[in-house]
């Protein structure tokens, strides 16, 4: 390390923050990473980076990094010396994002946000990226759907997922699933399961993991074949690989927040095409804001109109009934959403009364509800661990219900005891009008097919 290196601290959530480093600071004499912050995601703190992810051909952190609660952040910045501290995790408000930065100013450090241009990594395959302006906008239906549309042509697509490694990081460097069982070889948290399964359950490989560049030249060279590649992103974050289609899905419930929440309108500025999702359940007022916003700082993006289909398992275990409804976590979380598919579902269905979860709250779950108070009446199904999954299967058996609705991407009853009715309720994205999906991905298939041919 040079004598004169810039010492850095990264702030983060096991996620942005470990591709950052491995694309821009790892093997720079010139920079001394020498911490990293965690924040957003429980129990991911009071870790270390590993010296064996922290070099690849220099030998600058022998020790590793080590990993360290945000909340300590101005006093950790005087403690180590900081010249610069580098916000990388996504779906934060702007108000939140310049708090942080006025706290990194008074401690003295300078404070930094990257751009694509040196953390994006060129594939050798060609690439479609899904984003987002928000957590549960729509990607995973909308990477669902280009997905059918991709395989119908007759071109293999390998997906890979922006990253969820909340574990061992040396065991998740790279990790690939092709079947259901490779969930539990992984120690897969829900959260990572409502991401790969829908993948799986479809016949695609998916990746994850921590090491963003040995995981695309892996699924380059998969062993089942590779045309295309798929980022499927998380939160609201842009691509870790530079793409030649960018779509980016917009949320008509939230209209505004594509232009308040970080880095969210980044993702929508370099969109291609911009998906707004939900004008079937959204107002048009609200409709009409969010494409007066695409208008304003992407004019050139291709718009797709969309609604987010719903269909029950078992609608007459929901007609007439008391239901509780289980939702994605990190929607309702840092996604700030009040309303999710289920809660949709329940409603179209005929439920009698969606039933409050909050009194029943044991262990993590009850300390989600008092992080997150504006979740309302809505059980997240928090899984970032085994402790939380036993208190989600404990909250769910204490509360009062006839029925449990089930609106996370998974078979949650595969994962934990529910002994109570349940029923699943899916959701896929239809396109509305013209254009449609095929329309937008029909060059990029002539283009990756010729690419196949001369391969």
């Amino acid at each position: 390390m040079s004598k004169t290196a810039r010492k850095i601290i990264i702030i983060g959530a096991a996620g942005r923050d470990f591709h950052n480093f491995n694309t821009f600071y790892r093997d720079n004499p010139d920079y001394n990473v020498v911490a990293f912050t965690a924040a957003q995601i429980p129990d991911i703190a009071d870790r270390k980076y590993p010296a064996s992810l922290a070099n690849k051909t220099e030998k600058l952190y022998p020790d590793g990094i080590p990993i360290y609660e945000q909340k300590g952040l101005e006093k950790l910045i005087k403690e180590l010396e900081a010249d610069e501290c580098v916000f990388a995790y996504s779906d934060v408000p702007y108000k939140a994002v310049m708090n942080i930065g006025a706290a990194v100013n008074a401690a003295g450090a300078a404070f930094t946000l990257l751009g694509h241009k040196g953390t994006m990594i060129e594939s050798t395959k060609p690439v479609i990226a899904v984003g987002a302006i928000r957590t549960g906008c729509g990607k995973s239906q909308t990477s669902r759907r280009i997905a059918e549309i991709l395989i119908a042509a007759g071109l293999k697509v390998i997906a890979i997922r922006h990253p969820m490694p909340y574990g061992d990081l040396e065991a998740q460097k790279v990790q690939r699933f092709a079947k259901i069982e490779d969930l539990a070889a992984h120690k897969c948290t829900i959260e990572e399961m409502e991401e790969y399964e829908p993948h799986i359950e479809r016949g695609n490989v998916i990746y994850a993991g921590v090491d963003y560049e040995a995981i695309l030249r892996a699924a380059e060279n998969d062993p089942d074949g590779c045309d295309v590649i798929l980022w499927d992103g998380g939160n609201n974050d842009f691509p870790f690989y530079k793409p030649d289609l960018m779509i980016t899905v917009v949320d008509p419930h939230r209209p505004g927040h594509e232009l308040e929440y970080y880095p969210g309108e980044v993702t929508l500025r370099m969109a291609d095409v911009a998906v707004i999702n939900k004008i079937d359940s959204a107002d048009f007022d609200k409709i009409l804001k969010v494409r007066e916003n695409i208008e304003l700082v992407n004019p050139g993006a291709i718009v797709v109109d969309a609604a987010s289909t719903l269909s029950a398992e078992n609608p007459a275990l929901i007609r007439g009934k008391r239901v509780l409804v289980v939702e994605d976590g990190p929607t309702l979380t840092h996604g700030e959403m009040k309303i999710g598919a289920g809660v949709v579902a329940a409603k179209r269905f005929g439920a009698a009364e969606i039933v409050d979860p909050r009194s029943s709250a044991v262990g993590k779950l009850a300390e989600t509800f008092s992080i997150y108070p504006e979740i309302g009446s809505l059980l997240p199904a928090m899984g970032y661990g085994e402790e939380q999954m036993r208190d989600l299967a404990a909250t769910i058996e204490k509360v009062d219900c006839d029925t449990v609705v089930i609106a996370t991407p998974i078979d949650l009853t595969r994962v934990i005891k529910i002994n109570k009715p349940c029923t699943r309720v899916e959701y896929a994205l239809q396109e509305i009008g013209k254009p449609d999906m095929e329309d937008v991905l029909k060059d990029f298939i002539t283009k990756a097919k010729a690419g196949k041919e001369k391969s």
